[in-house]
């Protein structure tokens, strides 16, 4: 900050970055991005940790790697701070195929780190270094651009944006120049298709959840497609069970509601159709990016038109993988990985 004003410039471009702006992105997502610092030993307290790994974290940013792991042009809007972890956080997301350029760096607050403990199977504490505020939440309107908005395959953004302004504002102001697309489809309510939400609810962001749930639903007027766990279908919706809550985001307008129930697999629903994808079995050692990278296989299901059991399938999968590794941007799994496990579970399925 200089003179008390806020200095906001986006990212240099990365060397050899395909920067065509006559070719749409795959995804396009706006959120999170930041680092995380993981213990390299497992199963004991913060305060007993004596080494750490550094990681590109946040949601959204890993939900693009992962899709870009894939073979998706993947791009992120988000924010860091002028410091190195903000150039880590830019270098990173270019070295693992994800377009830096709507990544901008606002000198008012630090990039954001996240520690965490790892007590497998099924504890790992979060704890978010994000105060006052961060720099993926200081992204404005003026900083969408709404033709690259607009022209995206498919467009994700997640809840943690709608906790402060003026990120609540960009996210609206995106989703407002989306739905320009849809007048040339047609798409029933201005709602363009693969338009994404993320129902990623996390309390600490939020003055209550009262906040929460007037902010989710009024943006679940603007996307196609939510998906979220039972805790935050009930932020959402205010219902845990998963078809009732899946029908209740059905009647708000989405088109496809999918419920992830942890060890009872995931639920995906239409207006037509019902599935239920049962999960995988893998010795977890790290849960945390299990919920991006099954993003990020959704996004590349949804892209190629799979079928809703395929895609579903293919996404658990996904997130089995990483649930077995330590990290999460950096093990996101090939298109090759992913497919054997999930044609594996086909194939026990039908053998049982």
């Amino acid at each position: 900050m200089t003179g008390g004003t806020v200095v906001v410039s986006l990212s240099p471009i990365d060397p050899g970055a395909d920067l065509s702006t006559s070719e749409p992105f795959d995804v396009l997502a706006i959120g999170r991005s930041g680092v995380d610092i993981y213990p390299l030993q497992i199963g004991v307290g913060l305060e007993e940790v004596e080494s750490f790994g550094k990681f590109l974290g946040g949601s959204a940013a890993n939900v693009t790697v992962a899709a870009a792991r894939l073979g998706n042009r993947s791009a992120l809007i988000s924010g860091v701070g002028d410091d190195p972890f903000g150039r880590f956080v830019r270098a990173e997301l270019g070295r693992l195929g994800v377009d830096n350029r709507y990544v901008a760096t606002h000198d008012a607050f630090p990039t954001p780190v996240t520690f965490c403990e790892i007590f497998p199977p099924d504890d790992f504490p979060l704890y978010f270094y994000r105060k006052p505020s961060a720099p993926d939440l200081q992204v404005t309107p003026g900083e969408i651009d709404a033709d690259a908005v607009r022209s995206a395959r498919l467009y994700w953004s997640t809840v943690t944006g709608l906790s402060e302004e003026p990120s609540r504002s960009a996210h609206f102001a995106a989703w407002e120049a989306r739905s320009g697309a849809s007048e040339a489809t047609g798409t029933r309510e201005g709602r363009a298709p693969l338009t994404v939400l993320d129902l990623d609810y996390r309390p600490m962001f939020w003055a209550d959840a009262a906040a929460a749930t007037e902010q989710v639903q009024r943006a679940l007027q603007h996307v196609t497609v939510a998906v979220g766990n039972r805790e935050e279908c009930e932020i959402a919706v205010g219902e845990t069970n998963p078809h009732k809550a899946a029908d209740a985001l059905l009647d708000l307008g989405v088109e496809l509601a999918i419920v992830k129930q942890g060890p009872r697999g995931v639920l995906g629903k239409t207006k037509h159709s019902s599935v239920t994808v049962p999960p995988n079995d893998v010795d977890v050692v790290n849960g945390l990016g299990a919920g991006d990278s099954f993003g990020g296989s959704l996004i590349h299901g949804l892209l190629h038109d799979w079928s809703l059991e395929k895609t579903l399938r293919y996404a658990n999968a996904a997130g089995a993988i990483v649930a077995s590794r330590l990290e999460c941007s950096t093990a996101m799994p090939t298109a090759a990985e992913v497919a054997q496990l999930a044609e594996k579970t086909a194939e026990d399925a039908v053998n049982v």
